[in-house]
Protein backbone atom coordinates (compact mmCIF):
# COMPACT_ATOMS: atom_id res chain seq x y z
CA UNK A 1 0.00 0.00 0.00
CA UNK A 2 1.42 3.38 -0.96
CA UNK A 3 1.53 6.35 1.38
CA UNK A 4 -0.48 8.36 -1.15
CA UNK A 5 -3.39 6.00 -0.45
CA UNK A 6 -3.43 6.70 3.29
CA UNK A 7 -2.11 10.26 3.63
CA UNK A 8 -4.27 13.26 4.35
CA UNK A 9 -4.45 15.02 0.97
CA UNK A 10 -5.74 18.28 2.43
CA UNK A 11 -2.71 20.00 3.91
CA UNK A 12 -3.57 22.89 6.19
CA UNK A 13 -0.91 25.57 6.15
CA UNK A 14 -0.27 28.57 8.34
CA UNK A 15 2.01 31.54 7.82
CA UNK A 16 5.14 31.63 9.99
CA UNK A 17 4.13 35.08 11.26
CA UNK A 18 0.72 33.94 12.50
CA UNK A 19 -0.20 33.79 16.17
CA UNK A 20 -0.29 30.60 18.18
CA UNK A 21 -3.97 31.26 18.83
CA UNK A 22 -4.53 31.17 15.06
CA UNK A 23 -2.64 27.86 14.89
CA UNK A 24 -4.68 26.33 17.70
CA UNK A 25 -7.91 27.58 16.10
CA UNK A 26 -7.01 26.00 12.74
CA UNK A 27 -6.14 22.71 14.42
CA UNK A 28 -9.47 22.72 16.26
CA UNK A 29 -11.48 23.75 13.21
CA UNK A 30 -9.99 20.99 11.03
CA UNK A 31 -9.66 18.37 13.81
CA UNK A 32 -5.95 17.90 13.15
CA UNK A 33 -2.85 17.88 15.32
CA UNK A 34 -0.33 19.52 12.99
CA UNK A 35 0.00 22.37 10.53
CA UNK A 36 2.53 22.98 7.79
CA UNK A 37 4.26 26.33 8.37
CA UNK A 38 4.96 28.43 5.30
CA UNK A 39 6.43 31.76 4.22
CA UNK A 40 5.75 33.69 1.04
CA UNK A 41 8.85 33.36 -1.12
CA UNK A 42 8.59 35.28 -4.40
CA UNK A 43 4.83 34.79 -4.62
CA UNK A 44 4.92 31.07 -3.77
CA UNK A 45 4.31 29.39 -0.46
CA UNK A 46 7.52 27.79 0.77
CA UNK A 47 7.38 25.17 3.53
CA UNK A 48 9.64 26.12 6.44
CA UNK A 49 8.42 23.88 9.24
CA UNK A 50 5.68 21.98 11.01
CA UNK A 51 3.88 22.92 14.23
CA UNK A 52 1.96 20.37 16.27
CA UNK A 53 -0.50 20.46 19.13
CA UNK A 54 2.26 18.83 21.15
CA UNK A 55 4.52 21.82 20.42
CA UNK A 56 1.84 24.12 21.79
CA UNK A 57 1.44 22.08 24.97
CA UNK A 58 5.06 21.23 25.67
CA UNK A 59 6.78 24.42 24.60
CA UNK A 60 4.22 27.04 25.64
CA UNK A 61 2.08 25.64 28.43
CA UNK A 62 4.75 23.60 30.19
CA UNK A 63 7.18 26.52 30.17
CA UNK A 64 4.45 28.97 31.19
CA UNK A 65 5.27 31.26 28.26
CA UNK A 66 2.88 33.94 27.08
CA UNK A 67 1.52 32.62 23.76
CA UNK A 68 1.01 36.16 22.45
CA UNK A 69 4.78 36.72 22.63
CA UNK A 70 5.60 33.79 20.32
CA UNK A 71 4.82 33.43 16.62
CA UNK A 72 4.19 30.15 14.81
CA UNK A 73 7.50 30.37 12.94
CA UNK A 74 9.44 30.66 16.19
CA UNK A 75 7.91 27.50 17.60
CA UNK A 76 7.68 25.35 14.46
CA UNK A 77 10.07 22.51 14.00
CA UNK A 78 12.36 23.22 11.07
CA UNK A 79 13.36 19.57 10.93
CA UNK A 80 11.32 18.46 7.92
CA UNK A 81 11.01 14.87 6.78
CA UNK A 82 9.19 13.63 3.71
CA UNK A 83 8.56 10.61 1.54
CA UNK A 84 7.26 10.34 -2.00
CA UNK A 85 3.63 9.29 -2.36
CA UNK A 86 4.84 6.06 -3.95
CA UNK A 87 6.66 5.03 -0.74
CA UNK A 88 5.36 2.11 1.26
CA UNK A 89 4.44 2.07 4.93
CA UNK A 90 7.75 0.49 5.95
CA UNK A 91 9.72 3.25 4.20
CA UNK A 92 7.59 5.95 5.87
CA UNK A 93 8.12 4.38 9.29
CA UNK A 94 11.87 4.17 8.65
CA UNK A 95 12.01 7.87 7.68
CA UNK A 96 9.99 8.83 10.78
CA UNK A 97 12.33 6.81 12.98
CA UNK A 98 15.50 8.13 11.38
CA UNK A 99 14.32 11.77 11.49
CA UNK A 100 12.70 11.45 14.91
CA UNK A 101 9.42 12.99 13.75
CA UNK A 102 5.76 12.01 14.00
CA UNK A 103 4.24 13.95 11.12
CA UNK A 104 5.65 13.22 7.70
CA UNK A 105 5.21 15.30 4.54
CA UNK A 106 4.23 13.46 1.37
CA UNK A 107 5.55 14.70 -1.96
CA UNK A 108 4.55 14.29 -5.60
CA UNK A 109 6.69 13.50 -8.63
CA UNK A 110 8.06 17.03 -8.87
CA UNK A 111 8.73 17.46 -5.14
CA UNK A 112 5.51 19.37 -4.50
CA UNK A 113 3.66 18.85 -1.23
CA UNK A 114 0.72 16.52 -1.87
CA UNK A 115 -0.21 15.31 1.59
CA UNK A 116 0.60 14.74 5.19
CA UNK A 117 0.79 11.44 7.08
CA UNK A 118 0.90 11.03 10.84
CA UNK A 119 1.97 8.16 13.05
CA UNK A 120 -1.75 7.64 13.78
CA UNK A 121 -2.48 7.28 10.04
CA UNK A 122 0.25 4.64 9.76
CA UNK A 123 -1.01 2.75 12.81
CA UNK A 124 -4.53 2.74 11.39
CA UNK A 125 -3.28 1.40 8.04
CA UNK A 126 -1.21 -1.30 9.74
CA UNK A 127 -4.14 -2.27 11.97
CA UNK A 128 -6.30 -2.63 8.87
CA UNK A 129 -3.72 -4.88 7.24
CA UNK A 130 -3.45 -6.98 10.42
CA UNK A 131 -7.26 -7.28 10.47
CA UNK A 132 -7.23 -8.62 6.91
CA UNK A 133 -4.53 -11.13 7.88
CA UNK A 134 -6.55 -12.23 10.94
CA UNK A 135 -9.62 -12.78 8.73
CA UNK A 136 -7.54 -14.82 6.29
CA UNK A 137 -6.36 -17.02 9.17
CA UNK A 138 -9.92 -17.47 10.47
CA UNK A 139 -11.12 -18.40 6.97
CA UNK A 140 -8.34 -20.98 6.66
CA UNK A 141 -9.20 -22.50 10.03
CA UNK A 142 -12.90 -22.66 9.10
CA UNK A 143 -12.06 -24.30 5.76
CA UNK A 144 -9.86 -26.88 7.49
CA UNK A 145 -12.65 -27.62 9.95
CA UNK A 146 -15.08 -28.38 7.13
CA UNK A 147 -12.59 -30.48 5.17
CA UNK A 148 -11.54 -32.49 8.21
CA UNK A 149 -15.00 -32.91 9.72
CA UNK A 150 -15.29 -36.45 8.30
CA UNK A 151 -12.28 -37.67 10.31
CA UNK A 152 -13.45 -38.99 13.70
CA UNK A 153 -11.99 -37.01 16.57
CA UNK A 154 -9.35 -38.66 18.73
CA UNK A 155 -10.43 -39.74 22.20
CA UNK A 156 -9.05 -37.45 24.86
CA UNK A 157 -6.52 -39.01 27.19
CA UNK A 158 -5.10 -37.56 30.39
CA UNK A 159 -1.75 -35.82 30.28
CA UNK A 160 0.22 -35.22 33.47
CA UNK A 161 2.88 -32.68 34.42
CA UNK A 162 6.13 -33.95 35.93
CA UNK A 163 6.32 -33.74 39.72
CA UNK A 164 7.99 -30.58 40.94
CA UNK A 165 6.77 -28.38 38.07
CA UNK A 166 6.61 -24.78 39.41
CA UNK A 167 3.05 -23.79 40.26
CA UNK A 168 1.88 -27.37 40.42
CA UNK A 169 -0.13 -28.18 43.51
CA UNK A 170 1.46 -30.77 45.70
CA UNK A 171 -0.75 -33.65 46.82
CA UNK A 172 -2.17 -33.15 50.26
CA UNK A 173 -0.74 -35.75 52.61
CA UNK A 174 -3.05 -37.25 55.27
CA UNK A 175 -2.21 -36.29 58.86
Amino acid sequence: MSIAAICQPEVITIDAGASLRDAASLMREHHIGALVVTVDAAGHEQVVGVITDRDLAIEILARDLNPTDVKVGQLASRHLASVPGTAGIAEAVAVMQEAGVRPLLVTGNEGQLTGFVSADDLLEALAGQLGVLANALRTGIAREGVERASIPPARPRPVFLPHGTPGMQQPISPR
